[in-house]
């Protein structure tokens, strides 16, 4: 039986360091021992350090089930080409992992398109409008702000008032760019358009240089459908 995606679920901050040590336990380059000693330097009290292995544990140590295969051939990717930029593997595992993490990645993508930067409060408003007006939604929005800005994606500027996102890091590798695409359509839970592949507000970190229609048609893991002509899209296929 197929788990539902937490409702919020990413409610701490992670550190990139925190994240790369769990993904290269899960590539077998690392022991989770490893992970347990960061952890433990952090200096977290044990409540906090309790919720912070769940975290990293539906990111890379024990991702539901339905994600299992999606977080080994992501292993794979960054075991093989260590030079990929490691930001875009725990993106794309967070966003289709966490719902919530998407939702402000998207929500910033789209906030910050034209002038680069966007209010926090603005990110606040939308997504109380989805998952509530509480403080729990507040205080975890900014959980994700902080890991974000944390893995090199944004900067919280103006005593933490605005987000503005770095510049994108460049993803060459086609591997890790049809992966990320996968990550994407798993985040919307539909087909995608293909056309908008190229500037998806979810992915607003990374610039994807690739031939990204001749990717996703040639790739085993997503399909595309036609609806007309000019209409492409694509999805995960059956089964996957």
């Amino acid at each position: 039986m197929m788990t539902l995606a937490p409702r919020i679920g990413f409610d701490r901050f992670i550190a990139l360091e925190w994240a790369t040590t769990a993904l290269k336990v899960r590539a077998g380059i690392a022991k989770l021992e490893d992970l347990e000693s960061l952890l433990d330097a952090a200096g977290l009290g044990a409540a906090a350090q309790t919720k912070t292995r769940t975290v990293l544990k539906r990111l890379w140590l024990d991702p539901r089930v339905e994600l299992v295969d999606f977080a080994d051939r992501g292993a794979a990717i960054f075991k093989a080409h260590p030079g990929v930029p490691v930001t875009a593997m725990h993106w794309g595992m967070a966003v289709a992992a966490y719902p919530f993490f998407g939702k402000v990645a998207e929500l910033i993508g789209r906030l910050s398109a034209l002038q680069g930067d966007c209010a926090s409060a603005e990110i606040h408003r939308r997504m109380s409008e989805t998952y509530g007006e509480r403080e729990g939604t507040y205080r975890m929005t900014n959980m994700v702000i902080q890991s974000q800005a944390g893995w090199g994606a944004v900067e919280r500027v103006e005593k933490g008032k605005r987000v503005l996102r770095l510049s994108p890091a460049v993803v060459e590798n086609d591997e890790l760019t049809v992966w990320l695409i996968e990550a994407a359509v798993r985040n919307a839970g539909r087909p995608l358009a293909i056309p908008s592949l190229q500037s998806l507000p979810v992915l607003f970190p990374f610039n994807l240089t690739r031939p990204l229609a001749y990717l996703v048609s040639n790739n085993d893991y997503l399909a595309v459908r036609s609806e007309g002509p000019n209409n492409q899209f694509v999805a995960l296929r059956k089964g996957i």
